[in-house]
C-alpha cells in the first residue's frame, strides 16, 4: 500500500517513514501545498497522514483540499500533530479526517491504526 506522509519535521517524515516503510510503500512531503502539487501531478496514495502546522500550506487546508476534490476525496486521512486541543480534533474530523493522533506517538499505535484504515479500503 502506498502512503503519503505530510510533515515540515524531516526526521519525524523519516521516522514515520521508517516503520511504516517495512510494510508500506511510504512518499514523504514538507507541506500540503508540496503534497496537492504531487497528488495532481496524478499520484494516489492508499492514505494520507498529515501534521497541520506546515509553512506555505497547514494540515487543515490540505485536508479540505482533498476532501473536496472529486478525485481524493475517498483518501483515508490520518492527522499526526503536536496539537492536543479538543476543537483541533473536532475541525480535524468535521473537514473529513478519519483519525487524529497527538505527539509524541507510539510507533505500533500508528501502525495499528494505520492499518485498520487500510483494511477498509
Amino acid at each position: 500500500m502506498k502512503i503519503l506522509v505530510v510533515d515540515d519535521k524531516q526526521s519525524l517524515s523519516e521516522l514515520v517513514a521508517q516503520f511504516l516503510g517495512q510494510s508500506h510503500s511510504v512518499t514523504t512531503m514538507e507541506n500540503g501545498l508540496a503534497a496537492i502539487s504531487w497528488l495532481q501531478a496524478g499520484n494516489l496514495p492508499d492514505l494520507v497522514i498529515t501534521d497541520l502546522e506546515m509553512p506555505e500550506m497547514d494540515g487543515f487546508e490540505l485536508i479540505r483540499r482533498i476532501k473536496e476534490s472529486g478525485v481524493f476525496s475517498d483518501i483515508p486521512i490520518i492527522v499526526l500533530s503536536c496539537r492536543d486541543s479538543s476543537s483541533d480534533r473536532v475541525e480535524c474530523l468535521r473537514l473529513g479526517a478519519d483519525d487524529y493522533i497527538v505527539k509524541p506517538f507510539n510507533p505500533e499505535e500508528l501502525m495499528i491504526r494505520v492499518d485498520k484504515l487500510l483494511i477498509r479500503q
